[in-house]
Order: structure tokens, then C-alpha cells, then sequence
């Protein structure tokens, strides 16, 4: 073949891959522009009326209202968040379902269960949208005025003190564990089959204490019905001024978090995930959101996509190691 020829389907060649290329932006761009055209399907994996389902509908009318076409919340509960995971993570990647997920069904339920779905693998991340602490609450007529009284008390009698939860593998089971781990103490760990029976012991003072998910621990808080000692967010929140950190308290390395994000099935198209994210980083900035997420004690976060890669891994990994080394079990 002569140099001319060669240059030749050089050219066509070249004008060829770039057309290519042009196709395959346009064809991203008419996607993004066009999406949604239809209702999408928000799946919440827990029942409806708890924190959980208060966050996804908050969320999913927000984006609905961005959006312009209808987010129908779906409460998929059971098997520790796995029901709804599994059915999330098994729907076509279209940006017709998302997915509430976070600490249960992305971080801890499946290290704990048998799980048919990866919680990172099998996910597109779109945003995480809150975290909430967790606050270490007692009885108002009990001794324990600080976390060190907690300690002292767990030190001088082990197995003695007790720490309540809503089951055994619930966040409150995984946030006692861990610091009973790191601080090397002896408590009781009494399970309960969900519910509020768990406050009601504490408040009648057949519980020590509880580590409580900040969602919940908020309310009762505010009506009187326990005492906070300590939070496990960096800083106080600042709804609850006077409830110290777990880290100027003396115990910086606690750190057990409850986290809401949302999610798509994984090869959901980019330029899906771009706008949604995008969307959501919005909704994250208006002011009746973060009143309302701060009302429950969440700390609303930055919506981004490669925010909630990286936590969620982190998560992941954490919790593996932590229910190894404390040996949790599920229920």
C-alpha cells in the first residue's frame, strides 16, 4: 500500500473514531437530559413511621420537587435491611430504583447475615445525605453523671453494669460492643425484639444505659425522660450543647455512627448518577432540610457521590473487623 493510501485510512480511520466518540457524548448527554421521563421508585428497607422511612420520604419529595416526576417511597423491611437490599440491588440499572441505604444494610447486616447481594459491589453511589451519632443515655435518678462514672463503675464491678439495645447485630448492640472493646470493659449486653421495650427498662431504671442512635435519642432528650452523657459526633451538636463528645470526654477513639445515602443498582448509566447526585447535593443545601434533618439529630452531609465511595468502604471494613473481634451475632 503507498504512503498516500496509508494517510488516507489514517484520516477515515481517525474522523471514524472521533464520530465515535461524539456519538457515544451525545448519546450520554440525551440520557442525562432526558432522565427521568417517568415516576422512579424509592425502596426504604424498613417499616414505615421510623427514622429511616421519615428520611427516605423527606428526600424523595425533595427530589421529586427537583426532579419533576413522582418518587414513590417502597418500605421493604426485614431480615436486618437484607429484603430490601437484595430487591434494590437486583433491579434494572435504569435510575428507576433507588435505595436508602447505610449502616445496617451497607455496612453491618451482611457481615452478620447471608446476604445475596455485595453492599459495594452491587451499588451505585449517589450521595450520603446524614449521619447521625450515637449518644450514651441513662436514667435521670442514676449515679452515672459522665462516661468516666460509666467506666469506673464497668472497671470496679465487670460484668455487672448492663447496656441495652433493640436486638442482638442492632446499632445499639454494635455501638456498646465497640466500646466496651476499645475500653476493655465487662458489661452485660441485654437484647430486646425491637420496639421501645428496651427505653422503657432504662427509664424505669432496669438498664444501666444505652448507646442510642441520635434519631432516637433526641426526642427523649427533649422530653425529659433520660440523661445524655456524651455524643459521638467530633464536636457537640448543636441542638444539645451541653451533651460533651465522647472525645473531650476522654474516649476519642469512639466512633460509632448511624448513616442514610442513596443509592442506585450498580452500571446504572453516569450520567444517571452525575444528576442525581447533583440533585441531591441540592436539596442537601435547603434550609427546611437541614432543619429538619437536624431536628432528628442527623448532620446532614455534602450529597457527593465520591464522598460516599470512600465512607462506605471505610464502614464496611470497620464493622467487619469490629463483629469478628467483639464476636457479635445476629439474633
Amino acid at each position: 500500500m503507498s504512503r498516500a493510501a496509508l494517510d488516507k485510512r489514517a484520516l477515515v480511520l481517525g474522523l471514524g473514531a472521533a464520530l465515535g466518540v461524539a456519538v457515544v457524548g451525545s448519546d450520554a448527554v440525551r440520557a442525562r437530559d432526558a432522565y427521568p421521563s417517568r415516576s422512579i421508585m424509592l425502596i426504604v428497607p424498613y417499616p414505615a413511621g421510623g427514622a429511616n422511612d421519615m428520611l427516605g420520604r423527606l428526600i424523595g419529595q425533595k427530589l421529586s420537587d427537583r426532579l419533576r416526576q413522582q418518587v414513590i417511597v417502597d418500605n421493604r423491611p426485614g431480615a436486618g435491611t437484607l429484603l430490601g437490599a437484595s430487591q434494590a440491588a437486583r433491579a434494572a440499572p435504569d435510575g428507576y430504583t433507588l435505595f436508602v441505604g447505610g449502616f445496617a444494610s451497607n455496612a453491618v447486616s451482611p457481615h452478620l447475615f447471608k446476604a445475596d447481594y455485595h453492599p459495594i459491589d452491587d451499588f451505585a453511589p449517589i450521595g450520603l445525605f446524614g449521619t447521625a451519632p450515637t449518644m450514651l443515655i441513662t436514667y435521670n435518678e442514676s449515679p452515672y453523671k459522665t462516661v468516666k462514672d460509666v467506666v469506673d463503675a464497668a472497671r470496679a464491678r465487670p460484668g455487672d453494669l448492663t447496656y441495652g439495645s433493640s436486638g442482638n447485630g442492632s446499632p445499639l448492640h454494635i455501638a456498646g460492643a465497640s466500646f466496651c472493646l476499645q475500653n476493655k470493659l465487662s458489661m452485660i449486653h441485654v437484647p430486646y425484639k425491637g420496639g421501645s421495650a428496651h427505653i422503657l427498662d432504662l427509664i424505669g431504671k432496669r438498664l444501666d444505659v444505652i448507646f442510642d442512635t441520635s434519631t432516637n435519642a433526641a426526642a427523649l432528650i427533649r422530653g425529659g425522660k433520660v440523661r445524655p452523657l456524651a455524643v459521638s459526633s467530633p464536636q457537640r451538636l448543636p441542638d444539645f450543647p451541653d451533651v460533651p463528645s465522647f472525645a473531650e470526654s476522654g474516649y476519642p477513639n469512639f466512633s460509632v455512627n448511624g448513616w442514610y445515602a442513596l443509592y442506585a443498582p450498580a452500571k446504572t448509566p453516569q450520567p444517571i448518577i452525575d444528576k442525581l447526585s447533583a440533585e441531591l447535593q441540592v436539596v442537601l443545601k435547603a434550609p427546611d432540610v437541614i432543619e429538619r434533618l437536624r431536628s432528628v439529630g442527623v448532620t446532614p452531609a455534602s450529597g457527593r457521590e465520591d464522598e460516599l465511595m470512600a465512607y462506605a468502604r471505610s464502614e464496611y471494613a470497620k464493622y467487619r473487623d469490629l463483629i469478628r473481634d467483639a464476636a457479635i451475632k445476629a439474633n
